[in-house]
């Protein structure tokens, strides 16, 4: 894991947030790589589940949310964790997490008796301090969906089965953040609350149930995740799961740090759009066209971690492999982020051999082409050999050197990352060479 934080800050993945200031506990900023990563992850899960899905539409809802939302919800009274602290050193845990037996887990001092912490942020809306004025930041963005039930349905006219997805910031006042973006009090999730009729028995919801699950593991491997190495899917048990899930699958990840949750799936049952009806006193019921029946739909819902999926992209990216230096005979261990084409950073950086003019004009002309339909890089600092390894580092797919033959012939050198074999193309064809390799892995 050390690695990849070092490869993270070094090459501009992530860094930690207001850093010149000290820092502040587990916040982390992202840098001009880390939030391509990012914005590559968040588009491409857009244009898979919202876009290209039959049945889906999008939503971006508000942050800040009525009290009442999480009234309804039960987020106030029963989203929290079993908080345990330390009678020596009085440092914080989650007693789901710790043997609380075994007593504290930094200086072996007593633990007290777990009591329930609330996770939800709080804040003010307004220029009073009064009990009118608190608000609290979303813990999670499926709320927003589900508030919005009905605009969605008088506006677009939808017809179950369907689904809603959003991509937002969540915020959560966690015990004991960690592992680096793992575990984080400021996150994005992405997340869809997918509507169905109501089952008249089990195999109804399952079938929608099975369909997400196989959908997500295909997303996963998309990322470039090895699904059958690196994921464990965890069936949670009754009484782990939340109140009204009948079934919940942890996608769990086997990060350096140990195995833990990537994504998650849970059958929701009707539960929140029932409780905000009967809360907010508006119909948030569907009425079946064929039938007039009116009733609450029930709600499949996939959720993914954006930071977890940055992380777990990253882990799964990282290679280290033994690579020829130039001299015969001769290797060196050469460290490269193996992303998919299409979620690399850096889609291409072009090298001129030389600072000179002639080389420089010829370089600089070509990636303002590329730039046109690609992000890349132009390096022209160090010897060509420590460009190809900063490149590798970042994972960018392809290296296009102009040397002094391109003068001549009108060609370049492209290097591909993950073989490393070298090919000579023509100048005018470069674009078109990358974007038929690039249209092979979106």
């Amino acid at each position: 894991m050390e690695k990849i934080l070092s490869l993270a800050k070094r090459r501009g993945f992530v860094f930690p947030g207001s850093e010149i200031y000290g820092g502040l506990q587990n916040s982390w900023d992202f840098g001009p790589l880390g939030a391509e990563l990012k914005r590559n992850i968040k588009a491409a899960w857009w244009d898979r589940f919202i876009r290209r899905r039959p049945g889906m539409v999008g939503l971006d809802a508000s942050i800040l949310m009525n009290t009442k939302v999480w009234e309804a919800s039960g987020h106030l009274k029963k989203f929290s964790d079993p908080l345990v602290e330390c009678s020596k050193c009085h440092k914080r845990f989650r007693g789901d997490r710790i043997k609380i037996e075994k007593g504290c887990p930094e200086c072996g001092g007593e633990l007290g008796e777990a009591r329930q912490f609330n996770m939800m942020l709080q804040t003010r809306l307004g220029a009073t301090e009064d009990k009118a004025s608190e608000v609290y930041l979303r813990p999670e963005t499926a709320q927003g969906i589900f508030v919005n039930f009905k605009n969605i349905m008088d506006t677009e006219r939808m017809s179950l089965p369907f689904g809603v997805g959003q991509i937002g910031k969540a915020f959560r006042n966690e015990i004991t953040p960690g592992n680096f973006i793992f575990r984080t009090r400021e996150f994005e999730q992405m997340e869809i609350e997918y509507f169905i009729p109501i089952p008249k028995k089990d195999d109804d919801w399952n079938g929608y149930f099975e369909e997400w699950r196989k959908e997500m593991l295909e997303w996963m491997a998309y990322l470039g995740i090895d699904v059958k190495r690196q994921i464990r899917e965890l069936e949670v048990p009754e009484g782990e799961r939340a109140h009204y899930s009948k079934r919940t699958v942890d996608f769990e990840y086997a990060f350096p740090f140990g195995e833990d949750e990537l994504y998650g799936l849970a059958y929701r049952g009707d539960f929140d759009l029932k409780n905000h009806g009967e809360a907010s006193g508006a119909d948030l019921k569907y009425k079946d066209p064929v039938s007039g029946e009116e009733f609450y739909p029930h709600v499949i819902e996939p959720t993914f971690g954006v930071e977890r999926s940055v992380l777990a992209a990253m882990c799964s990216a990282y290679t280290e492999e033994e690579a020829p230096t130039g001299e015969k005979g001769e290797t060196e261990t050469r460290t490269v982020m193996k992303f998919p084409k299409w979620l690399a950073p850096v889609k291409a950086a072009v090298l001129p051999l030389s600072k000179k003019e002639e080389l420089s004009s010829v370089a600089k002309d070509l990636t303002d082409d590329l730039r046109k339909d690609l992000v890349v890089d132009y390096d022209e600092t160090q010897s060509i050999g420590k460009r190809y390894r900063r490149q590798d580092e970042i994972g960018t797919p392809y290296c296009i050197t102009v040397d002094f033959d391109s003068l001549e012939d009108k060609k370049a050198t492209v290097r591909d990352r993950d073989t490393m074999k070298q090919e000579r193309v023509a100048i005018p064809e470069i674009k078109s060479y990358l974007l038929e390799r690039f249209k092979d892995n979106t």
